[in-house]
């Protein structure tokens, strides 16, 4: 009898708890010919949110070609006393812009809002806009024309860049509200199919919404048991998702070769994008690449980036950045510095053994946000800890001073540790020091924390700070140290 449940509505903002038996028809992999000219159904195929913001790219991008060019041309005038072209020539950088990031792909539906593709699209559209400005100006020997369109073509990015930083953040801010979401099967066994969906649910950022679940015909009943939507058995997923108007369809390690196969062919024609988790932990981006051996591709992983020339690059960004961090907030930190002494008269700078790179232990510099006596106060306060694993916390803390509260609140008790990132004890983005009593207490994964320089900010602060629990915050620690570069770097300093 056919499993699919089609009184769940396709874009229901919550599918892990609601359940249904209506019957419906039953899909198999080996499609007709009819089916696959169908094409796509359901409301969100005609005009999803990928849509709108697809064309507000477009828009941003067309604004920031023809602005990046009337200054080009503005520029040039100014030091070279003409310009190139008329000011109204800024109308045809428009087109030419947009077109420009389209060849590098940067307004692929399926991409857009998730990763990086768009941002590198505009950072390529850049050079080959430097690269096409040369050889114009080599066929027409005019040197004029090269100065504006290299100056335009350095221009453009900063602007698209921004315009992308700033509507990827409203967008994010609309996914976590439940809204803008890519409607996703699941596809795989139990209970590898549970994982994945609570993984989703738990990362709005992702852009996914669960909608249900297809699994094996033996695990149908377990599957609902827990909770999940079964929209069918596992050969019915080309039918699931023309029901559900699904955006994604994404599939658990494990399965098959021949399934995979059969199953990548069953979507052809629908408008619906297929992944495959690869069942690593917390590795992906630049560390995994598929090597197309004779007749057998393989995905090939590369090892955590502990060495090399990427040390000393991050070395040399975290000099460039505290000192410029330190020569900017100097008068705010002395000022900081007096008003922690005239609160109780005890010393304005904490110091504490933490644990670096390697296991090595350093000393750490923080503003003092808690009375003289908070360490011997602590043994006393540990039977009312709120938080989890091997971190004290409390909500309403005692030892923490009037100034110290709002120093907390704002995070300017961190800035003492510029020192730190200065002394090459810290960097600027890294997993937080921990305390050797802590240490004492990881298991062996989490010793992975130490592989890398412990960071003033890290992927768990911009993710959620305080309100994360340990585990997910150890996750997203382990999550930089297998992943980290210095592109992440630099978005997390974002």
């Amino acid at each position: 009898m056919p499993l699919m449940d089609s009184a769940v509505p396709a874009h229901a903002s919550s599918v892990l708890f609601r359940e249904s038996d209506s019957a419906g028809t039953k899909a198999q992999l080996r499609w007709d010919v009819r089916d696959r000219l169908a094409g796509p159904s359901g409301p969100e195929r005609r005009g999803d949110w990928a849509g709108r913001y697809t064309a507000l790219l477009v828009a941003a991008d067309a604004a920031c070609g023809a602005l990046a060019w009337a200054l080009a041309l503005v520029v040039t005038d100014v030091l070279l006393g003409a310009s190139s072209a008329p000011l109204w020539s800024a109308l045809v950088a428009m087109p030419v812009w947009v077109l420009m990031i389209a060849l590098c792909r940067g307004y692929e539906r399926s991409k857009v809002g998730v990763g990086s593709d768009e941002m590198r699209a505009a950072l390529r559209a850049s050079a080959h806009g430097i690269v096409l400005a040369a050889l114009l100006a080599t066929v027409t020997q005019d040197t004029l024309l090269l100065a504006t369109s290299v100056l335009a073509a350095v221009i453009a990015p900063v602007g698209g860049l921004l315009t992308r930083v700033g509507l990827r953040r409203w967008l994010h801010h609309r996914q976590r509200h439940g809204v803008d979401l890519r409607d996703t099967v699941v596809v795989g066994s139990m209970p590898q199919v549970q994982e994945l969906a609570e993984q989703v649910a738990a990362e709005p950022n992702a852009g996914m919404r669960v909608v249900g679940v297809c699994v094996p015909e033996q695990d149908v009943a377990r599957a609902r048991a827990a909770g999940l939507v079964v929209l069918g058995r596992s050969d019915d997923v080309r039918s699931a998702v023309q029901r559900h108007g699904a955006a994604v369809v994404a599939v658990t390690a494990g399965q098959p070769q021949h399934y995979l196969r059969e199953l990548a062919w069953s979507l052809e024609g629908l408008d619906s994008q297929l992944l495959v988790h690869p069942g690593l932990v917390e590795v992906a981006g630049p560390r995994l690449h598929i090597r197309p051996f004779i007749g057998l591709p393989l995905l090939a992983v590369e090892q955590p980036h502990f060495s090399g020339w990427r040390i000393p690059a991050k070395r040399a960004t975290d000099l460039v950045l505290s000192s410029l961090g330190l020569l900017l907030a100097g008068p705010l930190m002395l000022v900081l510095a007096a008003a922690i002494r005239l609160s109780d008269g005890g010393p304005a700078i904490f110091r504490q053994t933490r644990v670096g790179r390697n296991g090595q232990t350093f000393t750490m510099y923080k503003f003092r946000s808690m009375h003289v006596d908070a360490e011997a106060r602590l043994a006393d306060l540990l039977a009312q800890n709120e938080g989890a694993g091997p971190l004290f916390k409390m909500v309403d803390d005692p030892r923490i001073t009037r100034v110290g509260k709002l120093l907390r609140r704002t995070s300017l008790d961190e800035l003492p540790q510029l020192f730190n990132i200065l002394n090459g004890t810290m960097s600027v983005v890294g997993p937080r020091p921990p305390l050797p009593s802590e240490v004492r207490e990881y298991q062996r994964p989490v010793r992975r924390r130490l592989l890398v320089t412990p960071g003033l900010t890290g992927l768990w602060q911009v993710s959620g700070r305080s309100a994360l629990s340990w585990d997910e915050s150890v996750r997203l620690d382990l999550r930089y140290v297998e992943n980290w570069t210095l592109a992440l770097d630099l978005l997390i300093i974002w």
